[in-house]
């Protein structure tokens, strides 16, 4: 084919895929965004020159981790900062997940801490999600803070998120990546967890501890450059009547407030090897977490990312908008910890990646009052061309990681 074809979000032009894995270099090295659009630069997860993408070069660094010597550096950290006057002397967001569960209930019985939790709930609960949030607080044992934002506002941050960007959980991851420090600098929290290290996906955050002051953190100096749901706060001041005030919570903590808490983040997946699998069974074991009743449309897993209703919608647009869907996401993971072969990971992209989420669906367009053939338009209107074609008007991928693509 002669000529270039546009390529979306600042995506590669050319199509590559890991030579370990299932995953190719159209993966966003990081979906936490305040402004996202089709026109966005984007940094991408990168390939080195023998065509292996950074991910799967860490779980080689994990195999020959000395894994005695990073827990001697935790237990240094912790004795640092453990309290015994009974208040907080850590924080772990999370929503009663495997991940969330496992860390905060590692901190507290095997090493002492007393954790605080903090819950950006989800946008529409599944059953089960919810109960494994109880689950997680009473079986588990922890104190939490459940943050219940504006639900009209959240509900038109989605849409508008959906209609502008096709990312039905920016709002909701922003929302839940800044809960955390808020409520730690108010507590006087000095220590922030969160789980894997990002490095484990290709993420350009590998170390073992991150000020808030770093890039991955926001403060905001100028609303000006702030987008939610792709629109800035001044038009949603403006246009949608929606006040500064009912966009805080939303909204990164003050970088002074943050400079003053001197707090640290730290992902325990650092100081401890972090297996999924094994982490699952822990959170069934000791916090009563259970897994999604039936498998997860779009790949063949029932236990990640099960407790939002919109997840699995999630998942479908970055099918839509990379190519890549959860059974990409879900099967690298497991080639790269050894669970499956790539074999076995090609037979399940090929099977389920972009098997359309039909379970929530209405239910989800019904809460967002967003019409179902809408919703299909907007997909049409954010697939890339470089990635996509129609064959007898049908979509098509022009390059699988199976080869099977119109022009592979």
């Amino acid at each position: 084919m002669s000529g270039k074809l546009e390529a979306f979000y600042g995506l590669p032009e050319e199509v590559k895929f890991c030579k370990w894995c299932v995953m190719s270099n159209q993966r966003p090295a990081s979906t936490i965004e305040f402004k996202h659009t089709k026109d966005s630069k984007k940094t991408t997860l990168h390939f080195d020159e023998e065509g292996v993408c950074d991910a799967c070069r860490n779980a080689v660094v994990k195999e020959s981790t000395n894994w005695e010597k990073r827990e001697a550096e935790l237990l240094k950290l912790l004795d640092k900062y453990r309290k015994n006057d009974g208040s907080y002397d850590c924080l772990v967001p999370g929503s009663g997940g495997k991940d969330s569960a496992y860390q905060s209930h590692i901190l507290k019985y095997k090493y002492g801490m007393n954790p605080l939790t903090v819950t950006w709930p989800p946008i529409l609960y599944t059953d089960y999600g919810y109960k494994n949030f109880k689950n997680w607080l009473d079986v588990g044992g922890f104190d939490n803070i459940s943050f219940n934002r504006n639900g009209k506002v959240m509900k038109l941050l989605t849409k508008l998120s959906i209609e502008n960007l096709l990312h039905p959980f920016q709002t909701f991851i922003l929302g839940q990546k800044n809960i955390a420090p808020k409520i730690a600098a108010k507590y006087g929290i000095p220590l922030i967890f969160y789980g894997e290290n990002e490095a484990e996906y290709g993420n350009p955050i590998a170390e073992n501890a991150t000020s808030l002051r770093d890039k991955s953190y926001y403060s905001y100096t100028n609303l000006k450059e702030l987008y939610l749901g792709g629109v800035s706060i001044a038009e949603l001041n403006e246009k949608y009547k929606i006040p500064l005030s009912d966009l805080m919570s939303f909204l990164p903590a003050d970088s002074k407030e943050l400079e003053d808490s001197k707090i640290e983040v730290h992902y325990l997946g650092y100081y401890l090897k972090w297996t999924p699998q094994e982490v699952y069974y822990f959170a069934v074991e000791n916090t009563g977490f259970q897994a999604r009743p039936f498998r997860t449309q779009g790949t063949y897993s029932k236990y990640n990312s099960i407790d939002d209703k919109i997840d699995d919608l999630h998942y479908y647009t970055t099918y839509i908008k990379f190519g890549l869907g959860r059974a990409t996401y879900d099967a690298s993971q497991e080639i790269r910890n050894k669970h499956i072969t790539k074999e076995e990971g090609l037979a399940l992209v090929k099977r389920f990646d972009g098997e359309f989420p039909d379970r929530y669906f209405n239910e989800i367009m019904d809460y967002l009052e967003i019409k179902p053939d809408h919703f299909h338009e907007l997909c049409d209107k954010f697939r890339s061309p470089h990635l996509w074609t129609k064959d007898n008007g049908v979509w098509k991928l022009r390059h699988t990681v199976n080869k099977d693509g119109t022009e592979d």
